[in-house]
């Protein structure tokens, strides 16, 4: 179970740590680089360019990434990595050394702790390392100037008398504590193999069929968890170590749910770690990482959606679970009729498309804000979660006010949006005419919900293949509309959430054969191309991210469930 190092990075569960492959910019050489994930994606986080000498000289490499371990592996010898716990790697090698070259800035510096060993300063990534060689030589080129280093260049060598080497790499953010490595490297690589097996072991199951990308959702869902730290109160699984390290607030929800089955407590860690970053006015940031929460913009109201599908099937959500999101819930709810109607027609609105998770989708071609038919669908189902979860805890008059509020929201919601054949969205109480985008078919998830007519409608339209239907699931925008484009991000590719949030809305109008056969399209897709970030809705090939989590939930709960 080989992945490449060149669309999927190498990380492990808890670890701010990744080794991934970076393109040529300015100022940094193509090539392997170790990386600090910590304060979000403003930077590609590149700490040290990773090389493998021989004889003192740099030689080419191939890499074998498997999901606990690396090997770059020359002509010569090899050199192994494992990250034997959250916050250090171990090495091994034989006839060859491995060069770790510091991507450096202003004051970043190293100084030697012992002829085995030597601190590294990485003003310029909030980090530091300590490199200690337990079998073989550590060779170090760091000349002093002023108040850093000209450079940082470590080279872990093997022994002259075995040709092998065994070395530790540690990071830690404050105060160093010592350590003893007494174990070997294999100790090391079993205890990691322990910890993503047992992971492994937790994943949905799925049909044979999809053996090959069940492993690779299992990798990427496992090596994408990042411990408490900072802002993230609770073990957080981020999008993605490669370039989206962060978490936004729609995204865990598809993890939670796919953490639901087996490890029920992790899954609430997903739910709640947004509402312990929320806003006293009821707001969720847009996004979170370890250093910060980002509020200029926020995402669509899908957690009510999220509670009803895990109180569905899983009995595992106590009482005490649903009193510690009810009031969250409720003012996430109450924000979007305070905060974004600025009309005051009780139809909350879009301030921009980032808001709808649908970035550049052709619903915001003419413009800001934009009332879309969906923020209404998803505040229907919030309210009817809250009505439920008040009746659980006996707040009886509450999940009253709650029914009242949702069926109220529902027949003006189909009054103003729905137009003889087709649901529309608003800017400047204008009728949005641009493009045709899958989005104004998000109101599908509230199922049987919905009067026949519209539901007939709405199917209709999702299986017109001259529209969005692909044989690789649902296009985002039609392919017949002249805003197509193949990696046109909303306006064209297929995304998981929207295919996770239409399906389920199928299966509520007991559209079953429909549902599992676009649940069996967008699985064959990833199965075969990858969990990337979104997908060419015509091949199929895998765009952006390649080692996104969403993706691979929604793959595990598709093909668990739905298929």
């Amino acid at each position: 179970m080989a992945f490449d190092i060149k669309k999927i990075p190498f990380s492990r569960y808890g670890s701010y740590l990744s080794v991934s492959y970076l393109k040529k910019r300015q100022g940094l050489e193509e090539g392997l680089y170790l990386r600090n994930i910590r304060g979000g994606d403003d930077n590609d986080g590149s700490v040290f360019k990773l090389d493998v000498l021989a004889d003192n000289e740099v030689v080419p490499f191939e890499s074998i990434l498997e999901p606990t371990s690396l090997e770059l592996v020359s002509e010569h010898g090899y050199v192994k990595l494992v990250m034997g716990d959250v916050d250090n790697i171990c090495l091994s090698s034989e006839n060859v050394g491995i060069r770790f070259t510091l991507v450096r800035q202003a004051y970043d510096n190293a100084f030697s702790r012992s002829d085995k060993s030597w601190q590294i300063n990485v003003f310029s990534k909030k980090i530091n390392f300590i490199t200690t060689v337990l079998d073989g030589n550590l060779a170090v080129d760091a000349p002093w100037d002023v108040n850093g280093c000209e450079r940082v260049v470590i080279d872990f060598l093997p022994s002259a008398e075995t040709n092998k080497m065994n070395g530790i790499l540690e990071e830690f953010t404050i105060s160093y504590k010592n350590k003893e490595f007494e174990q070997d490297f294999e100790t090391c690589h079993k205890r990691v193999k322990e910890s993503f097996h047992s992971w492994q072991e937790n994943v949905l199951s799925t049909p044979k069929a999809y053996e090959k990308g069940t492993k690779q959702a299992a990798y990427i869902t496992w090596s994408s968890m990042v411990r408490e730290e900072g802002k993230l109160t609770r073990p957080a699984m981020y999008m993605s170590k490669n370039w989206m390290t962060n978490i936004w607030s729609w995204d865990h929800c598809f993890n939670a749910m796919a953490l639901l089955k087996h490890q029920p407590e992790l899954a609430w860690d997903q739910m709640m770690i947004f509402f312990e970053n929320q806003d006293s006015t009821g707001m969720l940031p847009d996004f979170i990482n370890d250093e910060f929460a980002y509020w200029n913009c926020t995402k669509p109201p899908i957690h009510g959606w999220t509670v009803l599908w895990m109180l569905d099937r899983s009995e595992s959500i106590s009482n005490n679970h649903l009193e510690e999101i009810y009031t969250p819930l409720s003012k996430w709810t109450n924000w979007y009729f305070e905060y974004r109607d600025s009309n005051k027609n009780g139809f909350p609105e879009y301030h921009h498309g980032n808001d709808s998770g649908w970035d550049n989708s052709t619903v915001f071609s003419e413009g800001i804000p934009v009332e879309s038919p969906d923020v209404c669908a998803f505040l229907i189902l919030q309210m009817e979660a809250l009505e439920k979860i008040a009746g659980r805890l006996q707040k009886i008059e509450e999940a009253k006010i709650w029914k009242q509020k949702q069926e109220d929201l529902l027949a003006g919601f189909l009054d103003y949006f729905w137009k003889e054949d087709y649901f529309t969205a608003y800017v400047a109480e204008q009728q949005v005419k641009t493009g045709d985008s899958l989005l104004l078919f998000m109101p599908i998830v509230l199922g049987k919900r919905l009067p026949k007519a519209i539901l007939n409608q709405l199917v209709e339209g999702l299986k017109d293949e001259s529209r969005f239907l692909t044989g690789n699931g649902l296009a985002t925008e039609s392919v017949s509309s002249s805003y197509y484009k193949s990696d046109g991000y909303w306006r064209g590719p297929i995304w998981a959430p929207s295919t996770m949030l239409i399906i389920d809305g199928l299966y509520r109008a007991e559209e079953v054969d429909f549902a599992s056969e676009l649940s069996k399209r967008f699985c064959n897709m990833a199965n075969k191309n990858g969990m990337a970030e979104n997908f060419d809705a015509i091949t199929g090939e895998g765009l952006r991210d390649r080692a996104f989590t969403w993706t691979s939930s929604v793959f595990l709960i598709l093909a668990n469930a739905y298929v």
